[in-house]
């Protein structure tokens, strides 16, 4: 394998030449700045996560306002993202930096570590951008470049996989120009090392990449072994009253979902009637069953029997604690919505 000196001036100078040089974050890099546009691009595309991350900016200018932050709020600017456990996260890791850091980030790998949803490679980028100190970053872009340039075999979730991923990353992480380094790295992953057809006729580490020299770029990094997932069924109650108001319950702050708005769910259609007698005191005046729709996670199919149910009259039914609302899509609350509940709230408004 070739020399770290190698490896960093071949990568920072395509970085010079052809990275990108303005991205929101980096003007300035701040701590706060850095974690926030490096949370919301775990999972995520740069182009998805600009007006994300301009919007929440503009909300939460600083770590401070953040951390006074309702959770409503932050999880209605998440609206769309995905991963909902990372907003939270942010709210959670934004007060301990307030209350036990004195509203600064730690400046060391292991102390953001201890942080609420930050973890090794997210603390690297942290230091490196933010700090301009030595720590290597392994996100998937990065982690796609290593296993071509080095020919590392089996799927980075697997510990020695992972382990080993980890070891190219700190032997080529650069003492100067961390953050240039840091940003190249990631640049060269999401340009040119692509999961598809990657550019390699432009890449700065073509000609020592052990992946391209024998024709296996396709080969890495490993796949997840597939395995069939399985399917659930839920059906959701599109309660509806006058003046454009749907009935929405909020979710647990754990598990699916945590703490974003969403319709109450049933077995069927006769326990959605049940529901409204019980807790409205009347029967629906209207029932009508939508098409289906299917929400996938990471680890099963949620398939949706949408049910709407129209009462004649909004009725005075108790919002108790605040886990339960008439949503008015008309004039929305800031509030956060599950992905399939913004869809079906959507249809309810092209009605």
């Amino acid at each position: 394998m070739i020399s770290a000196n190698r490896f960093q001036r071949q990568v920072l100078e395509w970085f010079d030449r052809f990275g990108r040089h303005d991205l929101p974050w980096q003007h300035p890099r701040s701590p706060y700045r850095v974690w926030l546009s490096e949370v919301m691009l775990q999972q995520t595309q740069v182009k998805t996560v600009i007006p994300y991350f301009e919007r929440f900016l503009e909300r939460f200018p600083d770590v401070g306002a953040l951390a006074s932050a309702e959770e409503d709020e932050v999880l209605h600017l998440w609206t769309g993202l995905g991963y909902y456990a990372r907003a939270r996260n942010l709210l959670k890791c934004a007060c301990v930096v307030v209350d036990e850091h004195g509203g600064e980030f730690p400046r060391c790998v292991d102390q953001l570590e201890t942080l609420p949803g930050i973890g090794r490679s997210t603390a690297g980028a942290i230091v490196s951008m933010a700090y301009g100190e030595p720590a290597a970053i392994l996100d998937g872009n990065v982690k796609r470049v290593l296993a071509r340039f080095a020919a590392i075999p089996g799927w980075p979730g697997q510990t020695a996989v992972h382990k080993q991923l980890w070891q190219v990353a700190e032997r080529f992480t650069p003492e100067t120009r961390c953050a240039d380094y840091t940003q190249a790295m990631m640049d060269l992953g999401a340009t040119l090392c692509t999961r598809s057809k990657p550019a390699c006729e432009l890449c700065p580490l073509a000609d020592d990449c052990a992946a391209r020299a024998a024709g296996t770029q396709a080969d890495y990094p490993g796949k997840k072994p597939k395995k069939a997932l399985p399917v659930r069924a839920t059906t959701m109650l599109l309660v509806c009253a006058p003046d454009n108001a749907v009935w929405l319950t909020r979710r647990p702050s754990e598990g699916l979902w945590g703490g974003l708005w969403s319709f109450p769910e049933v077995e069927d259609e006769a326990a959605g009637h049940t529901y409204c007698l019980d807790l409205f005191g009347r029967e629906p005046a209207a029932t009508e069953r939508w098409d289906p729709l299917r929400h996938t996670f990471s680890h099963y199919h949620l398939d949706i029997q949408p049910l709407r149910l129209t009462l004649e009259a909004a009725p005075g039914a108790v919002m108790e604690g605040g886990q339960q609302l008439w949503y008015n899509w008309a004039a929305p609350e800031a509030v956060g919505l599950a992905a399939p509940v913004s869809r079906l709230i959507k249809k309810l408004e092209e009605l």
